[in-house]
């Protein structure tokens, strides 16, 4: 009998170290997870479209800031040129570095899926900020304006600096596949349609690259195939400044109205002499402060709120979907007032 007993003694004895063994384990890695929140930065990725033109240094200067003010690390990172290929190369790094979110303005949306599934998959919060992506992966979808009234408001003022609601016009666009320029151009293009019917397009959108040299080139092409256009859109922050440099030299200042999305401290030499008469954009500093903002409230579980203010950016909406975030409307600049800007 005490043969028995001692045999079930020790097969408890056992199975209570086992135990103890597979407890010990599992609070092993909470515990991991636990300290890394409490000891270790918050790390926070953003991803332009790509790296080095004057607009997306600019939202990096923002983001670089909001990561100094609320104590978190920013990695500010992309492609030398708005390649999708290269982005999600960046965003495969990003992954290995185990950073707590990634916020990814995208050159096109479809060929980042895959990656950005693989980062959530990770646990990595996912958002996108500038460009729209997936929106079944994105918790959050940071707009620097209301897309469509941005679009609308190029045609509105495109007319005015115009003259006349008629005439033959064109647009240009930095890339076919980006989804916010996309947008912009069908929102301008269904207000033609529906209070500018005079307006006539004169080809397809005409593709830069993102580059200006590439912009300029391509309205050399557009004025000499089109001697009688009047207006050129341009959706694109570098194009507008291409498109203005062929407006200048040749001298077509008064013939052509120009209304580009460009920086406005690029803009003054080409706004002073009216090759570009109005650009239209928002601070893109305070974008990159907000994304890094609204993604340090996320790691830490805290959703915006409509009407929020975020110290340094203003006021926000968030739409009823609950992920669109608004940062507010489009500033117009022009030659009175593009020298009170430093971006």
């Amino acid at each position: 009998m005490k043969k028995i007993l001692g045999l079930i003694t020790s097969v408890m004895l056992v199975g209570v170290l086992l135990a103890g063994c597979v407890s010990s384990g599992a609070s092993g890695n909470s515990s991991e997870k636990q300290s890394k929140g409490d000891n270790d930065k918050i790390k926070i990725a953003v991803v332009p479209k790509l790296i080095g033109i004057p607009y997306f240094n600019s939202s990096e200067e923002g983001a670089i800031q909001a990561g100094k003010d609320l104590g978190v690390e920013v990695i500010y990172t992309g492609p030398t040129e708005a390649d999708a290929a290269q982005q999600v190369k960046v965003i495969e790094d990003l992954i290995s570095q185990n950073v707590d979110a990634i916020a990814v303005a995208p050159n096109d949306a479809a060929s980042l899926t895959p990656v950005l599934k693989k980062a959530k998959e990770q646990g990595i919060i996912v958002i996108d900020w500038d460009t729209p992506a997936d929106q079944s992966l994105v918790e959050l979808s940071v707009h620097q304006i209301d897309d469509e009234a941005y679009g609308r408001h190029f045609t509105q003022t495109l007319v005015e600096q115009m003259g006349t609601e008629e005439g033959e016009i064109a647009i240009v666009t930095g890339g076919l596949s980006a989804a916010n320029l996309n947008t912009w151009i069908d929102a301008a293009k269904k207000e033609m349609e529906e209070n500018y019917p005079g307006l006539k397009l004169v080809t397809d959108k005409i593709p830069t690259d993102e580059k200006q040299q590439v912009a300029y080139q391509k309205t050399l092409d557009l004025m000499k195939s089109h001697p009688n256009l009047k207006g050129i859109m341009v959706f694109s922050t570098p194009a507008p400044l291409g498109v203005a440099q062929a407006i200048q030299e040749k001298g077509m200042q008064d013939k052509i109205a120009v209304i580009g999305g460009t920086l406005p401290k690029d803009s003054i030499p080409y706004l002073e002499d009216g090759s570009l008469d109005m650009a239209v954009l928002w601070e893109p500093d305070k974008l990159g402060y907000l994304t890094v903002s609204l993604a340090k409230d996320l790691v830490e579980g805290k959703k915006p709120e409509n009407g929020q203010n975020i110290e340094n950016v203003g006021g926000i909406e968030l739409w009823k979907d609950g992920k669109t975030v608004i940062m507010g409307p489009p500033t117009d600049f022009t030659k009175e007032n593009a020298g009170d800007y430093d971006f």
